[in-house]
């Protein structure tokens, strides 16, 4: 045994030598990742880990189109995915330095293969759907006990939303999300690259501008689980957070998430190598890192989003696996729907508009 330690020691150290000085550059939203998670990469592997934020999958795609980002691994929403492989963005995994992949779920790989055909650019970080999460408290006080509080009319519809603005109402700052959730409740094609389908959104979301309080794509989570913001558009694991948050602040706040009972959009935050990543090696070995399944597992319990790695699910918190805004019965994922990548004039079209809903103009 004695020998063994010391052998296993000394691999540890080769391992660790090997890899001085190096550092891999990782580019992923704010409080997604349990960042403990990066000092046992470093102590594993000697690879130091320079770790930044985006607020936008705008953001991210921006840096991504202008090149020389310097990082390393990157997490794109599924939403921008096929645009940036297109635009050259992304290289090729090398699958063989990351054997991790064989605990990948392929239900979700299936889904996944539809903005990156054959999983050759990424592999699945979190999924979910975009739904609303909502103070019942506050929202039963404006509205009354009957109405649903699983439904777009929260949101959209003027004669409610002016009741919650006092409570306040948060959307997201992502018109990938706004638009076809507003296209939804319309009865429009939520994937239309259709100008004049685009455009219907507009009035919709201008109708409601009056009552929005905020537009956050991260900080809606302590409003809501502080009592400060009564509904928001929400990513589901966001929502849950926003729950867990306020239930052990213990401030008498009851918050609920819940895909849209009209249809919620089914989302994908995947890991990608830049094409001109500095060090696409450690890119490779930090990313068949997070593919392991105890540690999918650890990000899953810290950040509540359900992720594509079938391996983790045996390590995650029964209240993550067993809740359905979480992992959906197949009732439940019946009513998701995939969202398509927009081409790049439909996306300057959104993005104008989303700037004009925004500053109210």
């Amino acid at each position: 045994m004695k020998t063994i330690l010391t052998t296993a020691a000394l691999a540890l150290f080769i391992t660790s030598a090997a890899h001085a000085e190096e550092t891999v550059y990782v580019y992923n939203w704010a409080d997604y990742i349990d960042e403990s998670l990066l000092e046992k990469f470093t102590t594993e592997t000697g690879i130091k880990v320079v770790y930044d934020n985006f607020d936008s999958t705008d953001m991210l795609e921006t840096k991504m189109l202008a090149g020389n980002s310097g990082y390393d691994v990157v997490f794109p929403s599924g939403s921008i995915f096929q645009r940036l492989i297109a635009a050259g963005a992304f290289q090729p995994l090398n699958k063989d330095m990351l054997p991790n992949a064989v605990h990948l779920w392929s239900a979700i790989e299936q889904r996944t293969e539809d903005f990156d055909p054959e999983n050759n650019y990424s592999i699945n970080y979190m999924w979910g759907s975009t739904g609303i999460a909502v103070n019942v408290g506050k929202v039963r006080e404006a509205l009354g006990d009957d109405m649903p509080l699983d439904t777009m009319e929260l949101l959209f519809n003027p004669e409610y939303a002016s009741k919650l603005a006092d409570c306040g109402i948060n959307f997201l700052d992502a018109s990938s999300e706004i638009v076809p959730a507003a296209l939804t409740y319309i009865g429009e094609d939520p994937n239309s690259q259709d100008p004049d389908v685009i455009a219907k959104a507009e009035p919709v979301l201008e109708a409601v501008r009056p009552f929005v309080r905020k537009f956050s794509s991260s900080g809606y989570i302590t409003g809501l689980a502080t009592g400060d913001i009564c509904v928001s558009m929400a990513w589901s694991g966001d929502g849950l957070q926003a729950r867990e948050r306020a239930a052990q602040a213990g401030n008498g706040v009851e918050i609920q998430y819940h895909a849209f009972r009209e249809g919620s959009g089914m989302w994908f935050d995947q890991i990608a190598v830049p094409a001109d990543a500095p060090n696409p090696d450690a890119a490779h070995e930090f990313i068949n890192f997070l593919m392991e399944p105890e540690n999918a597992a650890a990000i899953s319990n810290f950040v509540w989003y359900a992720n594509g790695n079938l391996g983790s699910q045996e390590f995650l918190k029964s209240e993550i696996l067993n809740d359905p805004g979480l992992y959906p019965s197949e009732e439940g994922m019946k009513n998701l729907y995939m969202k398509n990548t927009w081409d790049a004039e439909t996306q300057r079209l959104v993005t104008r508009m989303w700037t004009r809903v925004k500053s109210g103009l």
